[in-house]
């Protein structure tokens, strides 16, 4: 079963090394969901979910200008699956053709499909297999509710992202 999803925002934790690792978090299920991302995507999602604009597009703006000027849309993305620590998801789309619906899934990595996702505001949904293996309770999480949070993730230690997080 498929739950619907909402970027709740980037975390920042910190592994073995001290080395800090950006996740997106995504709720789901009454659960948080943190996926292991680059710095790079953390920012391009970062960046969507404020609407701040970039002085040039950035991949997924582009992906976005391209599949629209192609009369096709992105309905929704799934986060479906996990193995072997690796996220997995895909993207639903759509064009018509002399008015008939033609229908695309597209195997992504869930950073490229959250970050599609935040740009054209379409649902997230998680699937109950990703939840069981990777959900984590909300009060793990601070998102800079506090006022003297600085608003970068957990508080706490969080080496456990290594676990769930490689994108492949």
């Amino acid at each position: 079963m498929n739950h619907p999803g909402e970027v709740e925002g980037i975390a920042v934790g910190v592994d073995a090394d001290g080395e800090n690792i950006p996740a997106v978090v995504v709720a789901a299920r009454s659960e948080l969901l943190p996926i292991v991302v680059t710095a790079d995507q953390a920012r391009a999602i970062q960046l969507a979910i404020t609407g701040e604009a970039f002085e040039r597009p950035l991949t997924h703006d582009l992906l976005v200008e391209m599949l629209t000027e192609f009369g096709g849309a992105i309905d929704k993305v799934r986060i479906d699956n996990v193995a072997d620590g690796t996220f997995y998801a895909k993207i639903d789309a759509e064009r018509y053709e002399n008015g008939e619906p033609q229908r695309f899934v597209f195997d992504a990595r869930p950073s490229d499909a959250i970050a599609l996702a935040v740009r054209v505001d379409c649902p997230i949904e998680v699937s109950d297999v990703v939840l069981d293996a990777a959900g984590q309770p909300p009060e793990r999480f601070d998102f800079g509710d506090d006022p003297d949070s600085d608003g970068a993730g957990p508080p706490e230690d969080l080496d456990d992202f290594g676990e769930f997080g490689d994108e492949g």
